[in-house]
């Protein structure tokens, strides 16, 4: 039993920022567990730029960004595995994992960061009708095969869904030379940040077809061609509406998901709407010792936010493991999504840290114009904040101010809502 003060699972971005900000704070008896053959996570086939400006300042492709923190890391000296596979973590914050040099591990650490990130969802979650041809990829696979491995997944693509994955892979694919007839989306706004869609979009002159989507994928060996249909507010086919397109390929960008088997399996409470760990304002989750941070909590539009949500967890992860400040259990303050309002994380606010770095992130259930983002206390609003425009497809953030601080602390339950201005 090889015991860890810290173990991170995850060596992408947010396991990386956790393990630089745990390390600053004190703890230097960190592993890193990475299943993958290098450091980086999902940013090494990102190799678009636009990432960096809000921890840098300055815009940086996705392997730039992660190559800063993989120096730190190196630099500070802490250790981290490769082709290491997690299989059990228990409550008691034993690790059992596996590696072709090491064999089986067995880790006992004083506290874990789950740091594991997320995965796409398949054309399996989608159920549209059709043979198994070849040709139809996950955005995610087709930018690996394209930017890490050399390969052109195809000559005619169409991508269904407009999370910014695909967005970014439909220009992508257009500067290799292949056609993108198209991005349809079953909503009626886009799934993907607003910069992508005109980078990627319209400087391409790739159209945008909004509630639309693809109802039947023709072809036995390769695909040959797809029906595209119209539909109507209940997200249901319209008859008469169909179109056929012809394509080799379609990339599906139709959403991610939080990749929590290992939560789960340790008996952490779970967020049915983020399919992410229940978090408290350490991002620590109902598992005493065990935190969470990045994609593995909830699906980020932005790796800044990733990184500034691992500092927060690697912080706290390491006050929990020198002990400098135990909470009591004590009273708490439950978040609630209100009006408008999908999820907000973190979950739960321990009252004892009330006076700590404090914000809440939040995604709205549709496109909304002229609204104000509110804070309410029972019947009472502490904080309200205009915005032109929000969209499901952008993160939202409110910082808790000292002045809401100090009203929090009269409540047991606030609500975050969206109303008209």
């Amino acid at each position: 039993m090889l015991e860890k003060d810290l173990v991170i699972i995850g060596g992408g971005p947010a396991g990386l920022a956790a393990a630089v900000e745990a390390y600053n704070n004190g703890v230097r008896d960190i592993l890193i567990l990475e299943r993958d053959k290098e450091l980086g996570g999902i940013l090494q086939q990102c190799i678009h730029n636009g990432f960096g400006l809000h921890i840098f300042g300055e815009e940086l492709t996705g392997p730039e960004y992660a190559a800063r923190f993989m120096a730190q890391v190196e630099g500070l000296g802490i250790e981290f595995k490769l082709n290491t596979m997690v299989l059990d973590i228990s409550r008691e914050k034993g690790i059992t994992a596996v590696n072709s040099e090491d064999g089986l591990l067995h880790l006992k650490a004083k506290a874990i960061v789950m740091a594991m990130g997320c995965r796409e969802r398949t054309r399996g979650a989608l159920n549209i009708p059709g043979m198994r041809p070849a040709g139809i990829y996950t955005a995610g696979a087709a930018q690996r095969f394209v930017n890490m491995e050399g390969y052109l997944p195809g000559k005619k693509v169409v991508v269904l869904g407009s999370g910014d994955i695909g967005l970014i892979m439909a220009r992508r694919m257009t500067l290799e030379g292949a056609e993108v007839k198209m991005v349809c989306e079953l909503l009626p706004y886009s799934g993907g940040l607003t910069r992508n869609i005109v980078q990627c979009l319209d400087d391409y002159n790739i159209p945008l077809k909004l509630s639309h989507t693809v109802t039947d994928i023709h072809g036995k060996e390769r695909v040959e061609g797809i029906t595209v249909a119209k539909v109507d507010d209940n997200r249901k086919p319209i008859r008469g509406t169909e179109e056929y397109v012809e394509c080799d390929t379609l990339l599906l960008s139709v959403g991610l998901i939080p990749e929590n088997e290992l939560s789960k399996s340790v008996g952490i409470t779970i967020d049915p709407v983020t399919a992410g760990p229940v978090v408290n304002e350490s991002m620590e989750t109902s598992v005493e010792g065990i935190f969470a941070c990045g994609n593995v909590v909830h699906v980020h539009d932005l790796v800044d936010y990733v990184t500034q949500e691992s500092n927060l967890a690697g912080r706290c992860a390491a006050r929990y493991v020198l002990d400098m400040h135990p909470v009591t259990e004590g009273k708490t303050i439950k978040i609630m999504p209100g009006n408008g309002v999908r999820y907000v994380v973190p979950h739960v606010i321990r009252k004892e840290r009330l006076q700590d770095e404090n914000k809440l992130f939040f995604r709205v259930t549709e496109e909304y114009k002229q609204v104000k983002i509110r804070i309410k206390c029972a019947d009472e609003v502490i904080r309200a904040v205009k915005k032109i425009k929000v969209a499901p497809g952008e993160m939202e953030s409110l910082e808790l101010t000292e002045e809401v601080l100090k009203k929090l602390g009269q409540c047991d339950e606030i609500t975050v809502e969206v109303v008209e201005s």
